[in-house]
């Protein structure tokens, strides 16, 4: 009886042991960073999971409504999940219900909110989220109007009372012409001094083309019928413009803290609306009819989408130009594309991507001195843009020269979001932003809020 007891005692010893061994295991195993994934009705939701991250447990709670939305993402999420090469690994354990956010905020599963979805209410979300003390990683627009900037004022001061990080997803930041155009204007032999410019000739120009109907991961993008809703997702003004304008605080004042009472003036403002047919609004949204939340844009059968923004602004005294443009579908070849200029006492940095670059986005240096002279002070500066990215080579042309730029620095849209993630997760294990960051995004969603406001008044 005696060795029977002792026998028993061993074994609960042992299993004791194993369990504390697990228990440590899971301990080290775990990871700093659990994603909270809330209302996710855009693709960029999924594409921030495109990839792994090294700090980031694979284990995301997902809250939202029920509906095609959060069921699309989980799709996606899946098909990364099911890729023959390199999947990823995330286990999706989803609440929903008409009280997501409020179980999302009780429960506090995690500890990184990931928003991309309906920007009605995406500030709510965002304010609500860092007011309980749950770091931010937005898409783009975090804010689409006067009172949206408001509140989004109010969140950032409660980001910094709670010591928590909010940031938004500029993912054309990695986008490798418009980082070496960036690095150019740096270089004071090369670029000269930024110009001031003028309202009919604006030292800096962004304009870009996006298309309602694409492919995405390879499969055509079936987008919500809310996204053509300017309510909800917002006008062209306030919509990708963010990325233009955030392109032209970055580039032309980079590292510099911007104050958006003092260092902007909005000049003029113009919108429009892209018009669109049942037939193409089916194909895009699978839906054979426009929701009553869109009646007060049909016309005849047809809808408008203000999707459609041009914003002429100073910064700082330089003279700046952005617009965007919403298509239907781009012609077979071709997609998206982007233009920038940046004029230099020196020279002027072009990215062009039409039809002469394939439609891929291609970087130009052209300077009016063509002397020796200064070709050999390009060649010897632009060593140390060579230093940073190896392989890309400065190629003559008759205006200039061209970047040539090898295809390892060419990932793609998609890839950006890991690289904006991974960049947000430095900011968070340092456990603030670069200084410059919170005011150069509210200087940001000011200008973009106000454009809106003065176009619409115009009326």
């Amino acid at each position: 009886m005696k060795g029977k007891s002792l026998t028993v005692a061993l074994i609960g010893l042992l299993m004791l042991n194993q369990g504390c061994t697990k228990k440590e295991e899971e301990k080290v195993n775990e990871k700093p960073l659990k994603l909270l994934v809330v209302e996710p009705g855009h693709f960029h939701a999924a594409l921030v999971q495109k990839s792994m991250y090294g700090d980031v447990d694979s284990v995301v709670h997902v809250y939202a409504s029920e509906g095609p939305d959060v069921k699309a993402y989980l799709d996606k999420v899946e098909k990364y999940n099911t890729r023959p090469e390199d999947p990823t690994r995330w286990k999706e354990e989803v609440y929903t219900g008409a009280d997501f956010m409020e179980k999302m905020l009780s429960e506090k599963k995690g500890n990184l909110v990931v928003l991309a979805g309906n920007n009605q209410k995406k500030t709510d979300f965002i304010k609500q989220s860092v007011d309980a003390g749950l770091n931010v990683l937005a898409d783009k627009p975090m804010a689409i109007d006067s009172p949206g900037f408001e509140l989004l004022k109010e969140a950032f001061a409660s980001a910094d009372k709670n010591k928590v990080l909010l940031y938004d997803i500029m993912t054309e930041r990695y986008e490798i012409t418009n980082t070496l155009q960036r690095e150019l204007a740096a270089l004071p032999e090369v670029f000269g001094e930024l110009q001031k410019g003028t309202p009919q000739n604006p030292s800096v120009v962004k304009e870009s083309v996006h298309h309602f109907f694409k492919y995405i991961s390879g499969e055509p993008l079936v987008r919500p019928t809310w996204f053509f809703d300017v309510k909800q997702q917002g006008e062209g003004m306030v919509d990708v413009t963010t990325h233009l304008v955030d392109l032209v605080q970055w580039s032309c004042f980079p590292n510099v803290t911007l104050d958006y009472m003092k260092d902007i003036q909005i000049l003029s403002t113009k919108r429009s609306a892209t018009k669109l047919t049942p037939s193409q609004f089916k194909l895009v949204t699978k839906s054979d009819k426009f929701p009553d939340f869109l009646s007060k844009d049909v016309m005849d059968t047809t809808l408008s989408v203000y999707s459609n923004g041009e914003l002429n602004y100073t910064l700082k005294g330089v003279h700046a130009k952005v617009s965007v443009i919403w298509n239907f579908q781009a012609p077979e070849g071709t997609g998206d594309t982007h233009y920038s200029i940046m004029k230099g006492s020196k020279a002027n940095l072009i990215v062009r991507q039409g039809k002469d670059q394939k439609y891929k986005p291609v970087l130009y240096i052209e300077s009016a001195d063509k002397s020796k002279g200064y070709e050999e002070v390009l060649t010897r500066n632009f060593k140390t843009i060579q230093e940073k990215f190896p392989g890309i080579e400065l190629k003559k042309n008759s205006a200039g020269w061209e970047i040539t730029i090898p295809a390892k620095y060419e990932t793609g849209h998609e890839s950006h979001f890991a690289q904006v993630a991974n960049k947000y997760m430095e900011y968070l294990k340092a456990g603030k932003l670069p200084e410059w960051e919170v005011p150069n995004m509210l200087a940001k969603y000011y200008t973009t809020t106000l454009a809106l406001k003065q176009a619409m008044e115009k009326k």
